[in-house]
């Protein structure tokens, strides 16, 4: 029996498969993870049971088990699938936002505001997921490495892989602020009887680039962060100096 006072990550974790569903109704499993269940679909107008009766007879995903797989599997595949279709989507953005906004501005006031949109998740999202992949992916990584040698990994220059996740997860929510204001000034990306094939690539790149942002953001915030910080617990033995344990991140290196 489905318990509605779980969190819908957990829900969106234990059966990978109603996340096409969650995504249909709108609901955010991913940086607002930590809802219950009858949080989460309370927006979304539905009842708890009304959810688990449409997510019933989603057969199990044959997608790999994130909460198996090993954390330095974990962080390679989002490097791979998602930095890398985030990168590819972000550079045709920019570009096909500007000129549906030349072309379509004089009707379509609002794709001024799409435009600066784009340049501000491109501003975000591209040393974000540098800082990840230079520095707390590695560290992540040295964490796993270590924990299946039974050794203690070596401790950073921000003390704790606590430091920089909090801060990943702020910008996480920037993010998907910014998704929302998309979403919202769009309506929903709908596209008006003269949308031209341009107009019409735009609204389409964007709303595959919110539906992957939010598996995206699942893995991180829901799978790979917990994971790393509890393994990090579990294997540290000595005590983090005060000093790192006081680190505050926010720079271009944390």
């Amino acid at each position: 029996m489905q318990d509605e006072m779980q969190t819908i990550a957990e829900f969106a974790i234990s059966r990978p498969g109603s996340i096409a569903t969650l995504e249909q109704l709108g609901i955010d499993y991913c940086c607002k993870g930590r809802q219950t269940i009858a949080e989460a679909c309370r927006p979304a107008g539905i009842t708890p049971d009304e959810l688990f009766a449409m997510t019933a007879r989603v057969e199990a995903s044959p997608a790999v088990d994130w909460n198996q797989a090993s954390l330095t599997a974990l962080s390679r595949f989002i490097v791979d699938a998602h930095h890398g279709y985030t990168r590819n989507t972000l550079s045709a953005l920019g570009p096909l936002a500007e000129k549906v906004r030349n072309r379509h501005g004089g009707g379509h006031v609002e794709l001024e505001v799409v435009a600066k949109l784009v340049e501000q998740l491109t501003a975000d999202l591209l040393p974000h997921m540098m800082k990840e992949e230079q520095v707390l992916f590695p560290y992540i990584n040295a964490v796993d490495e270590a924990s299946q040698a039974h050794v203690e990994p070596p401790i950073p220059f921000f003390g704790t892989a606590r430091n920089p996740i909090r801060n990943m997860m702020l910008e996480h929510d920037a993010v998907a602020e910014i998704m929302r204001e998309l979403r919202v000034v769009t309506a929903a990306y709908e596209l008006p009887a003269t949308a031209c094939a341009s107009y019409s690539a735009l609204f389409s790149q964007l709303a595959s680039l919110e539906t992957d942002l939010h598996q995206h953001i699942h893995l991180e915030n829901n799978i790979l962060f917990p994971r790393a910080i509890e393994t990090e617990e579990k294997t540290r033995v000595t005590p983090v100096p005060l000093a790192y344990t006081n680190h505050v991140c926010g720079g271009d290196h944390c």
